[in-house]
């Protein structure tokens, strides 16, 4: 359903860079208006930048990760009395490192912006699109959410939780017209393994290495590693294809 103008209206979190920043384009890019939210001050400059495509944009630098933050955030994205036709909740964090080595606040902070604070909006958000009949609600989850994430645990799980609430809404909604959407990037060049601290091997407190967890490795491998990596899994293809029982050298005992 569109505003008095024909346009329909978006909300996106997390919109101040990165994937965020991205959705909140692709939206004004497609005819949307915006509302878009970040807790720092980038938000407004997001806001100038968007209003270049021609979109009628709110901004609002709001902590999402605090129960009044979801709050203030709803009653801003309703203030001008237009239904929200399309909702992503990108916004999100990560915290890099041993799990019993790091700061328990920063862990607990990830839980209460990546899981508590997606639950509250999408609570606050949907009821509204399942009268009207329509609508759209997308998170932002991660390929992370597929296997354990050690030295980034907590993170690899918030995004777990939302994959398999975004598939449970899905199931449940299924038929009152409204979309249900998990997003699932994989490694993206970003600002997050920066702010994650998952950039560069670091050590524990017995001084063993601790790599760089899989998402910051990946797109940042150079030629010459992907090129070695590469030979390495051809060399064990070959190897795997010969058959246990005709081994090239003779053996004493041929055994499977």
């Amino acid at each position: 359903m569109a505003g008095s103008d024909g346009r329909p209206l978006a909300l996106v979190t997390g919109a101040s860079s990165g994937i965020g920043m991205e959705l909140a384009r692709e939206f004004a890019r497609q005819g949307f208006d915006l509302v878009i939210a970040a807790e720092n001050a980038d938000i407004e400059l997001a806001g100038t930048e968007l209003r270049g495509e021609g979109s009628d944009v709110t901004a609002v630098q709001v902590d999402l990760a605090t129960y009044e933050g979801v709050e203030e955030l709803v009653s801003a994205a309703g203030a001008a009395g237009r239904p929200l036709d399309a909702v992503a909740i990108n916004a999100g964090v990560g915290v890099g490192g041993p799990f019993a080595e790091s700061d328990l606040g920063a862990q607990l902070r990830l839980i209460e912006l990546n899981i508590t604070g997606a639950v509250h909006l999408a609570r606050r958000v949907l009821p509204a699109m399942i009268a009207r009949g329509e609508g759209g609600l997308l998170f932002t989850s991660s390929i992370a959410a597929t296997m354990p994430g050690p030295y980034e645990s907590t993170y690899a799980a918030s995004k777990a939780f939302l994959y398999s609430f975004a598939q449970a809404l899905r199931k449940e909604l299924q038929d009152t017209g409204v979309r249900i959407t998990a997003l699932m990037p994989g490694p993206t060049d970003t600002k997050f393994f920066q702010r994650a601290r998952l950039e560069t091997p670091g050590s524990d407190r017995a001084g063993r290495t601790i790599p760089p967890s899989w998402p910051g490795t990946v797109w940042r491998r150079s030629s010459k590693e992907k090129t070695a990596s590469s030979q390495e899994a051809s060399a064990t293809r070959r190897r795997s294809r010969r058959p246990r029982s005709c081994p090239t050298r003779p053996p004493r005992a041929c055994t499977a």
